[in-house]
């Protein structure tokens, strides 16, 4: 065989790959099957693979693809593929290119609608406590089709019930890949505008499909989110969506969401007219109560008599009145026999003859006086001269008079032969005058 028989790896793959392409049966497989090596690649493509008890095959589903399902792959889960079967030029592989996907037996929407659920719930939404709704609501917002059966319903009901109350419906889409955005749109409107009592959610009843829209999970949580209070009313009584358990209370039609929104408002006024009775015959008891109340004291003597009720004071007054005066005239009769004595004990005083009698006591005190003075000034002059002579007596001068003197050498008192020297010039002092001398010896007095 010559050299240019033999084909290259790359031309037969690329001869395959064309088979493959070209190949109708391969370009619309549905293929069952159990995932394997599946690893969730978040934002990005998938690589897995499909298998059963005999075979494996190797896929792969473009992000595009793979963001729009309604449920969570898993490992090891049956599911049912839709797909293109083509050969992977740089490994030789061939691969099925998986177009769609949902799980095998319950369907992919149950299937999400589950992990939805389970979701949801792990995370305590369905658990948070309901808001009550307004018994006498002012204003309510509908968020439903503007057209159909259920807002001519919603309608109809509210104005047979309570027709004072405003109805405002949001036009909103129900079904459809921009429902959901719709309805959370409309919620956040309403909470915005700030001034409604009551919002229900509403729409008639449907496939799965068509009521996906309520089961999306940013629905619920601006459902839960909401301040005022949600009435859901999804679908059919057996249908339920996750906005039905979020919501604060579920109706099972749009007609019972109606109902539970208002109250019924000849029924209230037949409630206010039986208690408009009620107190107009407690009303009237009290007045007849009060009256019993105030005819008793009118019967009684205070009312009759009234001058009874001071009869007793006055006659307390008068015996006070009395005793008043029988004390005054006492204390004045005192007051005047005190003034009459005072008056008599001063005539019988006379005080002239006091200061006559005083000024004699004060002459005779005035001679006593000059007398003892006398006789003080004589006594002291006769203990002054006594003094005097008894002062000379012991007097240094008298004593010299008599023969004595005193020595002095230079002006020094000598007082023993000690201080003297022989030769020392001494002063010898009289009563008349002074003596200088020499000491010519001195001879000191022995003892014994």
């Amino acid at each position: 065989m010559s050299e240019n028989q033999y084909l290259t790896v790359t031309a037969l793959t690329k001869y395959l790959k064309y088979k493959f392409d070209q190949d109708p049966y391969l370009q619309r497989i549905y293929l069952t099957g159990e995932l394997s090596n599946f690893r969730l690649r978040p934002n990005a493509h998938q690589y897995f693979s499909l298998k059963d008890e005999k075979a494996k095959i190797s896929a792969i589903m473009f992000k595009g693809a793979f963001q729009k399902l309604k449920f969570q792959p898993k490992e090891g889960m049956k599911v049912l593929v839709i797909g293109r079967v083509s050969l992977y030029e740089a490994s030789g592989q061939y691969q099925i290119y998986v177009e769609h996907m949902e799980p095998d037996g319950i369907g992919a929407l149950y299937q999400a609608l589950a992990e939805m659920k389970e979701k949801l719930a792990k995370e305590g939404l369905f658990s948070v406590p309901k808001k009550s709704l307004p018994k006498f609501p002012k204003r309510i917002a509908v968020i439903t089709s503007p057209s159909g059966a259920v807002v001519r319903d919603i309608m109809t009901t509210v104005k047979r019930r309570y027709p004072i109350v405003e109805l405002v419906v949001f036009p909103t889409l129900v079904q459809g890949d921009r429902a959901a955005q719709s309805i959370v749109e409309n919620i956040y409107k309403v909470e915005k505008l700030g001034n409604f009592d009551t919002l229900i959610i509403a729409r008639g009843g449907g496939s799965i499909e068509d009521l996906w829209p309520f089961n999306e999970e940013r629905v619920a949580r601006a459902i839960a989110g909401a301040e005022v209070p949600v009435i859901s009313s999804v679908g059919h009584e057996t249908d339920t969506t996750i906005a039905d358990l979020v919501a604060d209370v579920r109706a099972a039609t749009p007609t019972a969401a109606a109902e539970l929104s208002v109250p019924n408002l000849s029924e209230e006024l037949l409630k206010i007219k039986e208690k408009e009775n009620r107190l107009l015959q407690a009303f009237i008891g009290q007045i007849r109560h009060k009256q019993q109340r105030l005819l008793r004291p009118m019967d009684s003597y205070v009312f009759k008599q009234p001058h009874r009720l001071y009869e007793s004071v006055t006659l307390k007054l008068d015996r006070m009145l009395q005793q008043f005066q029988q004390n005054s005239k006492a204390v004045l009769d005192d007051k005047q026999k005190r003034l009459d004595d005072t008056a008599q004990r001063l005539l019988m005083t006379q005080p002239r003859n006091q200061i006559v009698q005083s000024q004699q006591q004060l002459d005779f005190t005035k001679k006593q006086l000059l007398a003892e003075i006398s006789r003080r000034y004589e006594k002291s002059r006769k203990d002054l001269l006594q003094a005097t002579s008894e002062l000379d007596l012991l007097s240094p001068l008298k004593i010299m008079s008599r023969g004595y003197g005193y020595v002095t050498e230079e002006k020094k008192i000598i007082h023993s032969v000690t201080q003297l020297t022989p030769d020392s010039l001494i002063n010898i002092h009289f009563s008349d005058g002074v003596a200088e001398a020499k000491v010519l010896t001195i001879e000191e007095k022995k003892e014994g």
